[in-house]
Order: structure tokens, then C-alpha cells, then sequence
């Protein structure tokens, strides 16, 4: 099965942005359980497929462009929903508490 060039690069984004997931994970120093795992992934990797969304500002845009935008999206766009969502809520975490334990909420 041959993929074309759009294809290929939204696999692209979504394996970036479950690594970064992962990579955040894996640092956080928590416990870890399978359900927190796909969960992040499944965020990661949707939050950096959005980076698809420059092309339709920038249609000549690279592919290493794209890709960085979506590292950018993965990385930070993550981190700014979880504070919006317990800003919204009302509820800061407790000291220890790791941001992404958001399943408690």
C-alpha cells in the first residue's frame, strides 16, 4: 500500500506527538498505568496532528516545517490545556501532585 505525501506526513504527526507523550511521561517520575499512557498518547497525537491546520495559512509550508510546528503543538499545547482546564475548574494541584494525573478530576 502506497501512501501518498498528505498520508504520510499526518502519520508523521501523530507518531511525533505520541513520542512526546511518552517522553513526558516517562520524565514525570509518577505511576505509571496503561489507561494514563494511551490517554496521553491518544492527546499527544491528536494535539500534534492539529499542526495541520498551518497548512491551510501556509500551503507551500515544508515538511520539516510542518513537523516542528507539530512538536511545538505536542509539547506546549498539552501543558496550556491542562492549566486552562484546572483554571476553569477551579482546582490546582497539590504540592507532589504530578499536571497530568487529570483522570482525578
Amino acid at each position: 500500500m502506497q501512501l501518498s505525501v498528505h498520508e504520510q506526513q499526518l502519520l508523521t504527526l501523530i507518531v511525533l506527538g505520541g513520542a512526546i507523550a511518552l517522553g513526558r511521561l516517562l520524565i514525570g517520575g509518577g505511576s505509571l498505568t496503561v489507561r494514563e499512557i494511551l490517554g496521553q498518547i491518544m492527546v499527544g497525537a491528536g494535539l500534534a496532528t492539529s499542526a495541520g491546520a498551518a497548512l491551510l495559512v501556509f500551503h507551500d509550508m515544508s515538511a520539516t516545517a510542518l513537523v516542528g510546528v507539530g512538536a511545538l503543538i505536542g509539547c506546549g499545547g498539552q501543558s496550556f490545556l491542562e492549566t486552562a482546564i484546572r483554571r476553569y475548574l477551579g482546582r490546582s494541584p497539590s504540592k507532589g501532585e504530578a499536571v497530568s494525573d487529570a483522570d482525578e478530576v
